[in-house]
């Protein structure tokens, strides 16, 4: 008898579901002269699916290339639109006493003089007067503010002049993932899982169904989100909280449409708040937008009002306009202390969860998918791999949230709650001694080449713009050179014009990926968000 997996089941459909089913499909029934791996999907018929996020990183256009996809297909499927950066709004007062908006970019910049550029702004300025760290190194900003596109009109998919992300319908992605996945051969069962058989030694052998019975299982990977049906019927491993470190809990959100439905920007918004901060995603067709907070300082009323006050104030929701319908989401952050037990893994929502800001949610499937095949067992199931597994999960999820945290931590913000976000709440000793470092050094390669997602330039644009590096001189001050800067900076600016006069409007771009039809009818301002 065989020793190979045969049979993988996953449990559960939506973004984290079905990504993982086409990941694992791509790459165990690559070679047409092995034999097949049967993947089957169980999807609830009466549970709905939560849709993780609209907004992605630029891991997800490598992974939807390496599936094959039709990145014109998907984003018109998904409603999608280009994702440059982030842009960061009221997180802080600087020392005039005026609060910037700041940038988190894609791409990092290159070497100047065989060191980092950043380290030449602090010494030398910026090219131009008032220019920030962002603009001066990378031309993402200069794209972002002219409304470009990352790529060409009639470029091949994927192409780009710099890195791209998206955002999109969670729900219409799921979708469209689910369509593709039916196309090459997965199996999608409609069912509601009621409980598990297992052996002697605690491994699941079937899933009790429904309507269908009984169903057997080798390999079973549960995707159905918080509730956890199938993980939690091989553990009683603790849920590691997150909460004295990351204060949010809850969530406000709402779709309402484009006041403008040309200007799409590419870009993430993220807006701080009294209570927390607003996030505010550009699609094709609509803006799915949010207040993000926690419930130890806000009710739900108060976050709500605040919140639509927020969106009149800036121009998102018409002051006459009636009030459009809301929905709470609860949120529980932290991860499983261990997400594969026995035969049984736990990807997206049912292993972890960190607030959304860094868009990290479909992410963490990609990743976790990508870690299942690295580590993928025989059916005895070798206790190093999972091991393994389980490391880099947990590693995972705690870069996240120290990435997360720094946000919190380096905001001035006077109100309770971002008193308490920065002065109440539990740093882990890694980012506690890497904060310490940086007060004499910008943070460098070597410092984050084991994070599994953030590198030394996410870190060094979100702490820049809040003074984190101070402007004291330090020993490596004396190693740069005036004129390796003067040449980069020349370079870039050289670089940017001509990049400009290439790309296209975002929005012409995004008319153009749909056949040049008009933009989708926007949804009423009351509609009731998915």
């Amino acid at each position: 008898m065989s020793n190979q997996i045969e049979r993988v089941t996953i449990v559960g459909g939506g973004t984290a579901g079905w990504l993982t089913a086409l990941m694992l499909q791509t790459d165990l029934n690559a070679n047409p002269d092995e034999k097949r791996v049967e993947i089957t999907l169980i999807e609830s018929p009466t549970v709905p699916t939560i849709g993780v996020g609209e907004a992605t990183l630029i891991t997800l256009p490598l992974t939807l290339a390496e599936f094959g996809i039709n990145e014109r297909e998907f984003m018109r499927r998904s409603n999608a639109s280009f994702k440059l950066a982030v842009r960061f709004a009221d997180w802080f007062t600087d020392p005039s006493g005026q609060r910037p908006i700041f940038y988190h970019p894609f791409n990092a910049p290159p070497e100047c003089g065989g060191r980092l550029p950043a380290y030449h702004h602090r010494k030398y300025g910026p090219p131009k007067p008032g220019m920030s760290l962002v603009d001066s190194l990378v031309p993402n900003i200069a794209i972002l503010r002219a409304m470009k596109a990352p790529r060409e009109m009639g470029a091949p998919d994927y192409d780009r002049h710099i890195s791209y992300a998206y955002h999109l319908d969670a729900g219409l992605f799921a979708e469209y993932l689910r369509d593709l996945a039916i196309q090459r051969g997965i199996k999608h069962v409609r069912d509601d899982v009621l409980d598990v058989e297992k052996d002697e030694r605690g491994y699941i052998t079937a899933l009790k169904l429904k309507r269908n019975d009984r169903h057997p299982v080798e390999l079973v990977i549960d995707c159905t989100g918080f509730r956890g049906v199938v993980h939690s019927k091989v553990t009683d491993d603790p849920f590691v909280s997150f909460g004295n470190s990351l204060l949010n809990d809850r969530a406000v959100a709402v779709r309402i449409p484009h006041r403008d439905p040309t200007k799409i920007e590419p870009c993430t918004r993220a807006t701080a708040l009294s209570g927390g901060w607003v996030w505010r995603v550009p699609l094709f067709s609509r803006l799915g937008t949010g207040y993000v907070f926690s419930s130890a300082f806000k009710s739900d009323d108060e976050a709500r009002d605040e919140f639509l006050a927020h969106l009149r104030a800036s121009g998102d929701l018409p002051q006459d306009a009636p009030d459009p319908e809301t929905r709470i989401i609860n949120m529980n952050v932290g991860y499983r202390k261990n997400a594969w037990v026995k035969n049984c893994i736990a990807i997206g929502l049912s292993a972890g969860f960190v607030e959304p800001l860094e868009a990290t949610a479909i992410h963490t499937i990609e990743i976790s998918a990508r870690w299942l095949l690295m580590n993928f067992p025989t059916k005895e199931f070798s206790p190093p791999l999972v091991k393994q597994y389980n490391a880099l999960s947990s590693s995972l999820y705690e870069t996240i949230r120290d990435f997360v945290q720094v946000h919190y931590l380096k905001s001035n913000r006077f109100e309770p709650y971002w008193r308490a976000a920065r002065e109440d709440t539990k740093v882990s000793d890694l980012l506690n001694g890497r904060l310490d470092m940086w007060h004499n050094r910008l943070p460098e390669e070597y410092d984050t080449r084991a994070d599994p997602l953030f590198t030394n330039w996410n870190y060094i644009f979100i702490l820049e713009p809040k003074g984190h590096f101070g402007k004291h001189k330090i020993a490596t001050d004396t190693m740069l050179r005036k004129d390796d800067w003067d040449k980069y900076c020349a370079g870039l600016e050289t670089s940017k014009q001509k990049v400009l006069a290439r790309l296209p409007d975002h929005y012409d771009m995004l008319t153009a990926i749909r056949g040049n039809a008009p933009t989708t009818t926007q949804p009423k301002v009351s509609m009731s968000p998915a």
